[in-house]
């Protein structure tokens, strides 16, 4: 035998040793669980990390996840206890706690997360549908939550989980009940816009209708006070010309009769026909002479 086969045997030999010990070893992670399986028969549950052996060829691993899972559900529509219907979107969180029975119930996180959804939307509707809406709306849906985690654990009671927190991530009204909801809230805004506006336009017309009164009585009132100053003013000049009549009657018919020539005489068009010896021109006949009162001077 040459060399050169003894060194293609040694190969061969160091692959086939290379082979079954990768065949014969598995490695479980510290977020792991493995389950070890010969012909698809459970043997074992390996839940520390490290190294470990298998028989190649005839064991094979499962692995599950030791971490906190996450299983989101779809929107459902509930009713409620007062015959309401509400939009839920939930979900919940779990963890693995017997892999082997996890394995014999349920098999995988896919078929798990299948049979969660059903479980879920049922312990939803169970505790959801004893409840009014209020309830889910107020400080109580925290107490709802945990009603519905222990229905949830209790239903899903054999499969190897344990269902740690449940959430609703939204709960909201139909689309046709929203729409509705919308229009009766527009109705009553504008109710309430017809209700300000006829109550501010009485205001105004109790305001405009005080103002006008008061600007009444004010304008009475100046045209009274006008009244008063006005026949006081005409007393007084009546009470002068009544003392310089009785001083000098002459000089006083003599002014009267200027003032008189002062209004009609005036730069116009007005003719005036009178009879020379008219009173009017009285004193004009008397040119050159002394006029009255200067003999008071």
């Amino acid at each position: 035998m040459s060399a050169r086969t003894k060194l293609l045997i040694a190969g061969g030999v160091i692959l086939v040793a290379i082979i079954l010990l990768l065949a014969s070893t598995f490695k479980v992670k510290e977020q792991e669980q493995a389950i070890l399986l010969q012909f698809g028969e459970p043997r074992a549950v390996v839940d520390k990390p490290g190294l470990y052996f298998k028989t190649p060829f005839v064991q094979n691993v499962e692995y599950l996840d030791k971490r906190v899972l996450e299983f989101y559900g779809d929107s459902e529509e509930v009713i409620l206890g007062d015959q309401k219907r509400l939009v839920v979107d939930a979900f919940l969180r779990y963890r693995i706690t017997d892999p082997l029975q996890f394995f014999q119930s349920l098999g995988t996180e896919n078929v798990a997360g299948t049979r969660l959804k059903a479980v879920l939307n049922g312990s939803i509707r169970q505790v959801l549908g004893q409840v009014p809406l209020v309830t889910v709306l107020s400080g109580e849906r925290a107490a709802l939550m945990r009603n519905i985690r222990a229905q949830v654990n209790q239903n899903s009671k054999g499969w190897g989980i344990q269902v740690i927190d449940v959430r609703i991530r939204r709960a909201d009204l139909p689309q046709e009940n929203s729409q509705a909801i919308f229009r009766r809230m527009q109705t009553e805004r504008e109710r309430e816009a017809k209700e300000f506006r006829a109550q501010g336009e009485q205001e105004a017309q109790i305001i405009r209708s005080r103002a006008e009164r008061e600007r009444t009585i004010l304008l009475a009132e100046a045209k009274r006070d006008a009244e008063i100053a006005r026949g006081q003013g005409d007393g007084t000049a009546a009470r002068i010309f009544a003392d310089a009549f009785k001083r000098d009657p002459e000089f006083f018919a003599f002014f009267r009769s200027l003032q008189a020539y002062r209004e009609a005489l005036k730069q116009g068009d007005t003719t005036l026909v009178l009879s020379p010896d008219s009173e009017f021109f009285q004193y004009f006949g008397r040119a050159g002479s002394t006029p009255p009162g200067a003999a008071l001077k």
